[in-house]
């Protein structure tokens, strides 16, 4: 049976791919920093599918943590077929006012994360009849955003790599997709650091976890280039090539600026 290996599996859009790739079979391989949270989550994966499940417990943030990762995967097995690169979270504020510090393990989680373990699990995915890479961006990469200036920037980064590595990879047995979400009912709110009112109009319009996974899952099988769950979220990406980018600014200043304190 093949494997799959999951980033951020320990909840929300993670933990949801998990489930839905044990639904179709796959035998997983889930990482993440809490290992109580993942342990539980595959203890409930194996009662309800009778699947394999393998846990790391790392912070993927850390030096080094892709290679141990990785190398952890391919110790596990040589039948690897889908890697999902769902690990990464939000800062909210302004660029100066946030630490240098936990900004660059934003992006060393959210860019260099996925593109080193890309970079030394494509060995593993070539040998495989037909092979699947799937990172999750967000609907932010389609623009800049205001007061989440480098959580936008490192999704557009994403972004840009799914669709560039597609394309070098299109004669192989390695499809890549790219999913967008735009707002879902995780923590990410919690984790960014979000006010109370932000969280409550995000929730409006939110996606819940397991519509998320369900779509990007389809969307890797298939051979989609990218999605973007939800009609909404694509005609706001879709209005970002037609729109302005100073305009498309000033909107989402006025959503997230007016928040801070």
């Amino acid at each position: 049976m093949p494997y799959a290996l999951v980033t951020g599996a320990s909840r929300g859009i993670g933990q949801a791919m998990a489930a839905e790739l044990a639904r179709c079979g796959y035998h997983l391989l889930l990482a993440a920093r809490s290992e109580q949270q993942l342990q539980a989550v595959a203890a409930e994966l194996r009662q309800q599918y009778g699947v394999e499940v393998r846990v790391y417990a790392q912070d993927l943030a850390a030096p080094g943590a892709a290679a141990a990762l990785a190398a952890w995967a391919a110790a596990q097995t040589q039948e690897l077929s889908v890697l999902i690169n769902n690990a990464g979270y939000g800062l909210w504020g302004k660029f100066e006012d946030l630490s240098l510090a936990e900004q660059q393990n934003m992006l060393q989680l959210n860019m260099l994360l996925p593109t080193e373990l890309a970079h030394a699990l494509l060995p593993l995915l070539r040998q495989q009849a037909k092979a699947y890479i799937l990172n999750v961006a967000s609907t932010a990469a389609y623009q800049a955003v205001p007061t989440l200036t480098l959580y936008a920037a490192s999704k557009a980064f994403l972004l840009s790599f799914s669709r560039g590595l597609r394309y070098e990879l299109r004669e192989t047995n390695v499809s890549v997709t790219c999913l967008s979400p735009g707002s879902t009912t995780t923590n990410f709110a919690d984790r960014a650091g979000m006010n109370a009112a932000l969280q409550e109009t995000a929730n409006k319009v939110s996606m819940t976890p397991l519509q998320v996974a369900r779509i990007g899952i389809q969307a890797m099988f298939t051979g989609a280039a990218e999605v973007i769950p939800g009609a909404l979220n694509r005609v706001s990406a879709a209005l970002t090539s037609f729109v302005p980018k100073s305009l498309t600014e000033k909107i989402a200043a006025g959503i997230y600026e007016k928040h801070l304190k």
